[in-house]
């Protein structure tokens, strides 16, 4: 089932952190790392007339990748985790549940105590 907001990540486990903070139905897509822009758009062609939101970690990789979405889809809103914790995966639940707070998303309100 698709809905109205698309999240791309990097990896699984940013996948299942994200799905436990967000209390909205959100598509969350992973690239399993660096994709090429015929991946990328091969991976996105489903999701043309969502909403597109980069959420990648904040290394050498996630910065390949939002490069190739700025080129390849630059309506999509990019979403960061702070350096000092580099990865999505990684990053505290509460500092998530911020992040995507603030870009609109309907959070868990237990993961913003």
């Amino acid at each position: 089932m698709a809905y109205d907001k698309v999240i791309i990540v990097e990896g699984g486990q940013d996948r299942k952190r994200l799905a436990r903070i967000l209390a909205e139905p959100v598509d969350i897509i992973c690239t399993n790392g660096t994709v090429s822009p015929y991946r990328l758009e091969e991976l996105l062609a489903p999701y043309e007339q969502h909403e597109l939101y980069v959420f990648v970690d904040a290394d050498e990789s996630g910065d390949k990748i939002r490069t190739l979405f700025k080129r390849e889809f630059p309506a999509a809103i990019h979403l960061y985790t702070e350096k000092v914790y580099r990865e999505v995966e990684t990053t505290p639940y509460k500092v998530l549940a911020t992040i995507l707070l603030e870009a609109n998303f309907n959070v868990q309100p237990n993961f913003l105590l």
